[in-house]
């Protein structure tokens, strides 16, 4: 009787699997699932700013037989022009010494041991100001109170996100309109982006170069002409449109 039971029981629970199971798909009535046929595209974009800041780069290069002569004259000259850019507008926060360099002038003779004759001391000053139209006026103050020698002049955007978005839909709609003129010239539409990915920003353009000027620091202030113009940006997006 308990081996009936048994044996009852395990059918039962057999027949109630087989109801709650789902049923084995039949795979010829499944529809065939194929991935989207695609357009890859780049597009590029630029955008045109207005710097609003400048930076550049200024020195006094002095010469004398001894150290103590060369660093005490070079010292001189540079509070000059560090206080006739001050005098001019520059605030504390707007120059930086940027370098300060001693060496030894050498005499070389042919089978002769390197004798120094003197040393040369230059001292390195960078400026930076928000005020672009006094870029010009102070680059010439500077010369005028005793700088010698320059190493550039650069005007910037500030903000590396100023103008950003711009120039992403900019570059955006350059790869739809490359996309759209591929997919015309297979017979078909373009239809929705599948995925947008960032390129990287193009190097805005170098700086602007000031060449090494030698003036005597008593001479008369002659603001130097220079023009901001506007600075280029470039983006470049990856897109992935659908084809129909």
């Amino acid at each position: 009787m308990k081996t009936f039971l048994a044996t009852l029981f395990l059918a039962a629970s057999t027949a109630v699997f087989a109801q709650q199971a789902p049923p084995n798909p039949n795979p010829q009535m499944m529809p065939m699932m194929h991935p989207p046929e695609t357009v890859s595209v780049t597009g590029t974009g630029r955008v045109a700013l207005t710097p609003d800041r400048f930076t550049f780069n200024v020195g006094v290069q002095t010469m004398s037989a001894t150290v103590d002569d060369a660093v005490a004259e070079n010292n001189r000259r540079v509070a000059a022009v560090i206080a006739a850019l001050k005098k001019a507008g520059a605030r504390d926060e707007d120059i930086q010494t940027s370098g300060f360099n001693l060496y030894p002038q050498q005499d070389y003779q042919q089978n002769q041991m390197p004798r120094i004759v003197g040393y040369q001391a230059t001292n390195s000053v960078t400026v930076r100001s928000e005020k672009v139209a006094d870029a010009g006026r102070l680059l010439g103050i500077a010369i005028a109170a005793g700088v010698n020698t320059s190493s550039g002049l650069q005007f910037e955007v500030s903000d590396p996100a100023r103008g950003r978005e711009q120039g992403l839909r900019a570059a955006f709609d350059d790869a739809r309109a490359r996309a759209n003129a591929l997919a015309q010239a297979a017979g078909r539409t373009l239809g929705r982006a599948l995925s947008i990915s960032e390129g990287s920003q193009a190097a805005p353009p170098p700086p602007y170069p000031v060449r090494a000027m030698a003036m005597k620091a008593q001479a008369a202030q002659v603001d130097v002409p220079v023009e901001a113009g506007t600075q280029e940006n470039g983006y470049t997006v990856s897109v992935v449109f659908e084809l129909r």
